[in-house]
């Protein structure tokens, strides 16, 4: 099963059985709001907190991946996730609720990618029949933590990214209908000194490249193995800067077609987005919804998804530390039989 040093093969190849995505009303006006299960029009998602309106995000995706899978919470065997809150407390709090067996995980926005791998590994190994990984972020609570409220109407940068409300689960299990999780790679640490926490971009990128490259060398395959290596949330200037990183590593990244969650969720010209999407919803909701529907219809048979996190704080920041990052890549592929 490990591969290398930092890849995981799963050769009982587990079965995504199901998704469920949720999300707020800007996400609700990008050009793949279709494929998203519930879009609210509203941040407040009937709620009188952002906090609380994103934990009620991350219950009722979750609810309609139990729903869409025929299984009941008593069901799932383990519950693995995280948020960009302090003490995951969005997921904490919906799990209370849930009542599932759960595991915590902090990696920023790079948790719905390290959460589906750990359940992945769970399933593959015979630990678990059936798992959930899950994760949310809210626009509200993420400005509202980590930079200025909303309503404080601070100006930003083109550099900086807008955070997606949204939240993306997904049940695995041994066996059933569905694509399948073949490989993991679990990414190291890397920090290049960037102090800005406006440039995420810039921050999470060299930490994406050396996740891919490792997949590709541990593996021993070549890029033009996947139809799609999609990143999680560089945006603009982190995509930009990935390439730059491929082209000056020589590594043949134009093999195939290279996209971000962050590009494809807003549309940049008719939405005030900044440089493009982030947030732990960004990678979770377009690859649960978007992508996984891509692969169910035939259009994509196999894609290398790569989520990316700064590991930074408020109070680091604060302290005028640099900001770590880090990046996981799964690769999810065809497993037929779909409706």
């Amino acid at each position: 099963m490990l591969k290398g040093h930092q890849s995981w093969v799963f050769e009982n190849r587990p079965v995504i059985l199901s998704t469920g995505t949720v999300v707020g009303p800007d996400e609700g006006q990008g050009p793949i709001s279709e494929d998203f299960d519930i879009v609210h029009g509203d941040l407040t998602v009937g709620q009188k907190t952002w906090e609380k309106a994103e934990k009620a995000l991350l219950e009722e995706a979750a609810q309609r991946a139990l729903d869409k899978a025929g299984l009941v919470g008593g069901s799932i065997q383990f519950y693995i996730g995280g948020d960009l809150m302090n003490q995951i407390i969005s997921n904490t709090f919906a799990v209370r609720t849930l009542n599932m067996p759960f595991l915590g995980i902090f990696g920023a926005c790079s948790t719905s990618m390290e959460g589906l791998a750990l359940a992945a590994q769970l399933v593959n190994s015979g630990a678990a029949n059936y798992v959930m990984a899950g994760t949310c972020s809210h626009n509200c609570t993420a400005e509202k933590q980590f930079r200025y409220p909303t309503e404080y109407g601070s100006q930003k940068p083109p550099t900086a990214q807008y955070t997606v409300t949204g939240a993306g689960v997904a049940v695995l299990g041994k066996t059933g209908e569905g694509p399948v999780v073949t490989s993991a790679t679990i990414g190291r640490i890397v920090d290049m000194g960037i102090t800005d926490p406006f440039n995420m971009g810039a921050a999470m990128a060299p930490a994406a490249v050396d996740t891919i490259q490792t997949h590709f060398r541990e593996l021993n395959i070549e890029p033009s193995y996947y139809d799609l290596i999609v990143t999680g949330d560089l945006a603009t200037v982190g995509v930009n800067i990935a390439r730059e990183l491929f082209h000056k590593h020589n590594f043949p990244i134009d093999q195939t077609t290279y996209d971000d969650c962050g590009l494809i969720i807003y549309d940049r010209e008719k939405q005030s987005v900044q440089s493009g999407g982030s947030g732990c919803g960004c990678s979770a909701t377009v690859t649960y919804a978007h992508l996984l529907k891509r692969i169910k219809s035939g259009e994509l048979k196999r894609i290398l998804v790569v989520a990316t996190g700064a590991l930074l704080s408020p109070l680091t920041f604060q302290q005028g530390e640099s900001i770590p990052c880090i990046a996981h890549a799964v690769s999810i592929e065809s497993g037929g039989l779909y409706a």
